[in-house]
């Protein structure tokens, strides 16, 4: 096939197809509920695609040239493909699926979300597989759009056309110390806690988190002594020193039954951690990712962000 033969039309091989299991224009153009010229006009198309005949006359019939009857096997499998992909039932069976789903999302949602989804998932689909990657937020349109990433869990971002949003949960934030801190004996006033000092989580190097933003709006700064990577080392810091921290409430209340931790609600007001789920909008009608999202809303129904 030539340069072009990508862009070729699809229903010109039913036409191919019909003929020459038909040796005949004539009964091709009976059997697709076509026109004896509509055919012709097709047949003459895949003729320049081809850069052969195709089809010549053989009295009232037609016959295949060598060219056509090596590339008819192809195209009646195509065909049949297409057919068998369009004959599959609109619907989803978790068990007797071996599909892998890859989620994107961050360490600490990834702490909230996968015992429970995986449990979930597992239990329905035992030959399941499912993936945890971390995303790059630069990168979660094309990722998602390409088919890398099946869904994301993220905090709320501006996204394109082609993808679709949707609120799973909102959390609370509080503040997190060892048992013995001076300040654990009475409710946190706005200046012992600016007074103290501070742990952040951050996965960027520089930059303020969104209890630092909050604080610069009202006029006010904290001193932040150690910036880590993640909450399962920050917890570990706070249960050992007179650092303060402030993390997810579901993340504090389980590491309160893994460290001698105390939890207390921050003395300023912060916003709650709001979590959006994010899918491709050409997988918006797949029966399987219409379960996986479904899933993934029953784990927050379920107990999720509660880890464990």
């Amino acid at each position: 096939m030539n340069a072009t033969s990508s862009r070729v039309d699809l229903n010109l091989f039913r036409v191919f197809d019909a003929v020459y299991r038909a040796g005949s224009l004539t009964q091709a153009a009976a059997q697709l509920h076509l026109t004896q010229p509509a055919i012709s006009n097709a047949l003459a198309r895949l003729r320049r695609q081809f850069g052969d005949p195709l089809f010549v006359r053989d009295g009232r019939r037609v016959a295949p040239t060598p060219r056509a009857r090596a590339v008819a096997p192809d195209i009646a499998a195509a065909l049949q493909a297409l057919q068998r992909s369009l004959a599959v039932p609109q619907r989803f069976d978790a068990a007797a699926s071996t599909r892998r789903f890859v989620l994107g999302m961050r360490d600490v949602l990834e702490f909230a979300l996968m015992p429970t989804l995986t449990r979930q998932l597992l239990e329905q689909g035992p030959q399941l597989q499912l993936q945890s990657a971390r995303i790059e937020r630069r990168r979660l349109d094309r990722e998602l759009v390409a088919g890398a990433l099946d869904l994301a869990v993220d905090v709320p971002m501006t996204v394109g056309d082609e993808l679709v949003r949707e609120p799973l949960f909102r959390e609370g934030l509080c503040v997190a110390m060892r048992p013995d801190h001076p300040l654990a004996g009475a409710p946190l006033r706005v200046e012992s806690w600016l007074a103290a000092r501070h742990i952040t989580v951050s996965s960027r190097r520089t930059g303020p988190v969104l209890e630092d933003a909050v604080l610069q709006g009202e006029g006010l700064r904290r001193d932040v002594a150690v910036r880590c990577q993640h909450y399962y080392g920050a917890c570990h810091l706070a249960a050992s020193s007179d650092l303060l921290l402030v993390l997810p409430r579901y993340y504090g209340e389980w590491f309160k039954t893994q460290l001698p931790l105390r939890l207390a609600p921050p003395p300023v007001a912060l916003p709650e951690l709001e979590v959006m789920m994010y899918w491709p909008r050409n997988a918006e009608h797949d029966p399987a990712h219409g379960w996986l999202r479904e899933q993934l809303r029953r784990a927050v129904r379920d107990g999720a962000p509660r880890p464990g």
